[in-house]
């Protein structure tokens, strides 16, 4: 019979070939974490290598990511399609395997991990995920939601603050199905952490609502299967079991060291590992007994097909709710969502409302959250400024996870990294909003969201040196520049109420990465146009206000900035000017070249860019020989008024610009 050990060195002889054969990566966690993966992998974890897909699995995240190889150990080991050509091709171009787990390259990796502490928030999002879900579509005698989410996290996981931030939320949610393994191995790459990090974890998580099981020794099986039993047992709150560890083990000369947390062990340390191990077979050679030891199939199979009768009997006594269900968690919309969201734009267009944009937003997210009930949103302590609750918002709570909005608290980078674990999880289109300034605080957050091409839908309200009085610290200047040029996000920038609502629709119907909504704190203008123009506003960018014959000059503007463009255009009447609105350069960048010269024809080169946001993103609209009226330094505490006089950003200045030019 294969013993617990030699399953658990499987992953640590493979987890070593690897990184060697790479001649770079992290065999020490692996090493040091085998014996908790083979005990939870084959005791516990629910989940079927051949559908990784399966609603009802449990989500098991890695959120020491650099230990790669033990997650591609696991998948691998237990059947999934990960071959053993793919873990011989660890960390090169165009693998399966690449350096840190990235979410869509191998089949099992629920999200992409690296960054320290996102992991575990994305947990946390899951976890939540899963609870509301379970509220919203359980009933008595179906469970067909019903799953745990595990995480492993090392001693950086813990000294990132974003761990105190989800951690500390995931108590007060009462997240029990959420299991926590803390890597307690004492090193960290400058070497033992003591020196730098003496936090008591216990009382920490304690403080927090969790239930913690100290001193459990990593490599005792019995005693980590006993720290699962406790912390299964216990779905009022989410668990940390603390698992002492030795980084490397059975490395002769580098167990317990920094020298095996990022470096190959080196071809004779390996001899000798494998020697001590009694691990008598070649590299990247795993014996039949070992590889049945760990097959998931069999068991994977017959968990998910008795999942699948409960929910057809599920779907014989609440048809209704079944077909919900099935819908939410494909990431389908309402088949009549797209034609009822077009005719409130068109509504817009006809009331030309005169309201700021988050106003906007708000009266959207009325119109559209009662045809979406896979919505969850919520703010970071600012549900009043954001204005993201709507009239049938109901919030979550511990004793109550049957609504559909989160008070983050002021958890700027947590609430957006647990968006993006709501996301993935599937079921749920999650929005979260903040002051667009603080999007720094998240701005690792929204760039994974944006390399795991999720539809997280991230609010940013108060958009420019027009929220006045707060002053520079409140006032964003680079940070719009800095979301438009991150891959895969699409930036919206409206200028109205109907701008507004074709954001919203836009990053709703956008299922291949997310989406940021900028809005305002002051009112804007309401712009006239026709029905083609409302419609070309889902194009990114189009002709606002046009001139007959071909222009002297273009007008390029965004959000509050486009009523100053469309006032300079009438004082510029002896010219041909042409106005354009472009509340998504990356959308309007993605249409077909003609609509693109149809709109910025090549022949006009007199172009000004208008924007009270930083300057330099806009050449590449208006060429080196352009204009651009925006920002190049920070803002002042003063009223909007004054500070767009004070900071050129003008009709004048408009007017003079293309004078300038044409």
């Amino acid at each position: 019979m294969t013993t617990r050990t030699e399953l658990a060195n499987a992953i640590r002889a493979l987890s070593m070939d690897a990184v060697q054969k790479a001649k770079s990566g992290h065999p020490g966690a692996p090493m040091g974490m085998a014996d908790i993966a083979e005990v939870l992998w084959n005791d516990y974890l629910k989940h079927n290598p051949t559908n990784p897909e399966w609603a009802d699995r449990d989500r098991f995240i890695l959120s020491n990511g650099h230990g790669s190889m033990l997650i591609y150990s696991l998948l691998h080991l237990s059947g999934y399609d990960l071959t053993i050509d793919d873990l011989k091709n660890f960390r090169q171009l165009h693998s399966k395997t690449p350096g840190h787990p990235e979410y869509g390259y191998a089949p099992g990796i629920e999200t992409t991990t690296g960054p320290l502490g996102q992991g575990i928030a994305n947990g946390v999002g899951m976890a939540l995920a899963e609870k509301v879900l379970a509220a919203q579509f359980n009933r008595d005698k179906f469970n067909v939601v019903d799953h745990f989410t595990y995480v492993f996290m090392g001693d950086g996981c813990m000294m990132e603050g974003i761990s105190h931030e989800a951690c500390s939320l995931a108590g007060t949610l009462g997240l029990g199905k959420l299991i926590a393994f803390y890597d307690d191995n004492g090193i960290s790459i400058d070497g033992e952490v003591e020196g730098w990090f003496t936090d008591d974890t216990v009382k920490r998580f304690e403080s927090y609502g969790w239930q913690v099981i100290p001193r459990v020794n990593g490599h005792d099986p019995e005693e980590i299967k006993q720290a699962i039993e406790t912390a299964r047992a216990n779905t009022e709150q989410p668990t940390l079991i603390c698992c002492k560890t030795i980084i490397g083990f059975g490395s002769p000369n580098k167990e317990g060291k920094e020298d095996c947390h990022g470096a190959p062990l080196g071809d004779d340390e390996i001899a000798l590992t494998r020697e001590r191990l009694g691990w008598k077979h070649g590299a990247f050679e795993i014996p039949d007994n070992v590889y049945a030891g760990w097959s998931a199939k069999e068991k994977g199979t017959a968990a998910e097909q008795s999942w699948n009768e409960k929910f057809a009997a599920y779907a014989a006594a609440y048809p209704e709710l079944a077909a919900e269900f099935k819908r939410r968690v494909n990431g389908e919309l309402p088949a009549d969502f797209t034609a009822k969201a077009q005719a409130y734009i068109e509504e817009c267009q006809a009331k030309g409302e005169v309201v700021a944009s988050r106003k906007a937003s708000q009266n959207t997210l009325n119109a559209f959250g009662p045809l979406l009930p896979e919505f969850l949103g919520g703010s970071a302590d600012l549900a009043g400024s954001n204005l993201t609750l709507w009239k049938g918002c109901q919030g979550v709570s511990e004793t109550d996870a049957s609504g559909n909005y989160v008070f983050y608290g002021v958890r700027e980078f947590a609430m957006s990294a647990m968006m993006n674990g709501i996301a993935l999880h599937k079921g749920f289109i999650p929005y979260g909003a903040t002051f667009l300034m603080f999007m720094e605080y998240a701005r690792n957050a929204v760039r994974m969201a944006s390399l795991m091409k999720q539809r997280s839908i991230f609010v940013y309200t108060h958009d420019s040196i027009g929220l006045g009085e707060d002053g520079p610290t409140h006032q964003p200047v680079e940070q719009v520049a800095n979301l438009r040029n991150t891959p895969n996000l699409e930036t919206w920038r409206p200028c109205d109420t109907v701008e507004s609502a074709t954001a919203w629709k836009s990053a709703i119907e956008r299922k291949d990465g997310p989406s940021a909504l900028i809005f305002s704190r002051q009112n804007l203008q309401h712009q006239p146009r026709s029905a083609e123009q409302v419609a070309a506003i889902a194009r990114g960018g189009y002709v606002l206000k046009d001139c007959a014959g071909t222009p002297d000059a273009i007008i390029i503007a965004t959000g509050s900035e486009v009523e100053l463009a469309t006032a300079a255009a009438e004082q510029l009447a002896g010219k041909n000017i042409r106005v354009v609105s472009m509340p998504c350069a990356e959308v309007f960048c993605k249409q077909d070249a003609a609509y693109i010269e149809s709109v910025l024809p090549a022949s006009v080169s007199a172009r000004v860019a208008v924007e009270a946001l930083h300057k330099d993103y806009w050449y590449k609209f208006v060429g080196l020989n352009g204009k651009i009226i925006g920002m190049d330094t920070f803002g002042e505490s003063a009223p909007a008024a004054l500070l767009y006089k004070e900071f050129g950003i003008t009709v004048d200045a408009v007017v003079e610009a293309v004078n300038s030019l044409a």
